[in-house]
């Protein structure tokens, strides 16, 4: 996944998206109760459609069918599993446009950005797990005692997969794709505001021939359908990514049943500038790090440490260039920004931007919610805050950038180390040693070396302190989905 297009964006123009059910057990289906919520367009603020709304009945019938369904997948040997992995990449790419069109309109996510991260991560993503499938294997162990000593690596059982608004396709398919490709079930909670691409994928994961009930979808709200997902004895391993607050509770509940969690939380990056930066690189990765996806990024780079000697220099370079970035429908090939999720994400914004002035901030770019239909607001970038003030240290979530000074590299790793998150991290330097010394002394689970959100399929990533636990991508998330089991035959 990178965070910058480089091809040209065919165009896209909004879909008009029927009205969405439940998939459970490969069947479409209204809720038990009947009951439906509206989607709404972020950059109109208008309602797209409408989805089939899970309660407690649909989330058991949806469990109950991933569990019958475990067996014969479980046993489906690893080269067809792989085979039909392979067809849902072929098949994502096929049709990348209505799947462009479905997930821009429900996230306000711009389709220049869409088509080559998005999607084509998501097929890359089931392309290398399709890899993977063919590798779950154990080992035989050499022992004093006189036996065959092996191990078996077996899937887990049902999973939850309970995924956020801000990238629904590919933090889904990071979850299901090892999760079938090591032979568990899934039963995928989408967020309440980003629910169509999922519902989407269930159609396309069928069509590749993944049997009726190995994934079901129950679209609905988290204190219903997702905290019910989180509680059922049925359930055998949660995998989520969201909030920090929201993921507490779910590895709290997690564990009262001594269940298996991968959690992705929050995240609140430091970039750090030093002084033998390459400064034009340095300032294009640091614009990319706040406005990917609307700064609505969990890896993104929101907060900006300079070397002295920079500071003005990059402050002013910043000032010059932000207002330029392209704002606007994120159906038009050149929009860079597109709008906030909803109105309490940009009303949260606001409220930060407003806080940053009371703590003595100053800002340099943007600062406002922009007067247009939907839920826009102003790359901003702000200066001159105290690291005590709370817009640098919690997640602010959205295209704004804190920018400090620092002294030295001492002073510069306990400004990036001084928050409760640690995701990810980054730097900018022509130094090679410095930039393995500092890399290695960042408390995060990645970082990034004279550039910003270079990310695939086979690099893990995944936090530490209050940004959760466990890894995504690489073989170490396709280790997660299973047990080990370990198998002595005496010899004697």
């Amino acid at each position: 996944m990178t965070a910058v297009a480089d091809r040209p964006v065919a165009t896209v123009r909004r879909p008009d998206v029927a009205p969405g059910k439940l998939f459970i057990g490969g069947q479409w289906r209204e809720a038990a109760e009947g009951a439906r919520f509206d989607v709404v367009d972020p950059s109109t603020g208008a309602t797209v459609t409408s989805v089939a709304r899970a309660g407690k009945a649909d989330v058991d019938d949806a469990v109950m069918a991933a569990r019958n369904a475990f067996e014969g997948w479980a046993a489906t040997p690893g080269r067809e599993r792989a085979r039909i992995l392979h067809r849902v990449a072929d098949i994502v790419r096929a049709r990348a446009d209505e799947i462009v069109g479905v997930e821009s309109v429900d996230v306000g996510k711009p389709v220049a950005l869409c088509r080559p991260v998005d999607v084509e991560t998501t097929a890359e993503q089931y392309e290398y797990y399709s890899a993977l499938a063919q590798t779950v294997d154990g080992a035989t162990r050499q022992i004093p005692i006189p036996s065959h000593a092996y191990t078996r690596r077996e899937p887990i059982g049902v999973v939850a997969a309970i995924t956020p608004f801000n990238f629904p396709l590919i933090l889904s398919s990071s979850k299901i794709a090892p999760a079938l490709a090591a032979g568990n079930t899934v039963v995928h909670k989408p967020a309440e505001d980003t629910p169509l691409s999922a519902l989407l994928m269930a159609e396309i994961l069928t069509e590749a021939g993944v049997p009726a009930g190995v994934v079901n979808v129950v679209t609905g709200f988290g204190a219903e359908a997702g905290d019910h997902l989180l509680r059922h004895p049925g359930v055998d391993k949660v995998a989520f990514t969201g909030s920090t607050a929201i993921g507490r509770h779910a590895a709290s509940v997690a564990g009262e049943q001594l269940k298996p969690v991968t959690m992705e939380l929050g995240g609140n990056a430091a970039h750090i500038v030093f002084e033998d930066a390459d400064l034009d690189k340095a300032i294009g990765a640091a614009i990319k790090g706040f406005v990917f996806n609307t700064g609505q990024f969990c890896m993104g780079g929101p907060r900006l440490l300079v070397a002295s000697p920079l500071y003005d220099t990059v402050l002013g370079a910043l000032a010059e260039a932000v207002p330029h970035v392209p704002l606007g429908d994120p159906f038009d090939p050149a929009t860079v920004i597109g709008p906030m999720a909803g109105e309490r994400h940009l009303s949260k914004v606001e409220g930060y931007v407003a806080q940053a002035l009371a703590d003595g901030g100053r800002i340099v770019a943007g600062g406002q919610r922009v007067d247009r239909d939907g839920f826009f607001f102003q790359p901003t970038v702000i200066a001159d805050l105290p690291d005590t003030s709370s817009v640098v240290q919690e997640e602010i979530f959205g295209p704004v950038l804190t920018v400090q000074r620092f002294d030295s590299e001492d002073e510069a790793i306990t400004l990036a180390n001084g928050t409760s998150y640690g995701l990810a991290a980054g730097l900018q330097t022509e130094n090679l040693a410095r930039a393995h010394r500092v890399a290695a002394r960042l408390q995060a689970g990645i970082v990034w070396i004279n550039d910003w959100a270079m990310l695939d399929p086979a690099i893990p990533f995944g936090g530490v302190k209050d940004s959760g636990f466990g890894r995504e991508y690489g073989p170490e998330a396709l280790a997660s989905y299973t047990r080990t089991k370990s198998v002595v035959v005496s010899l004697a």
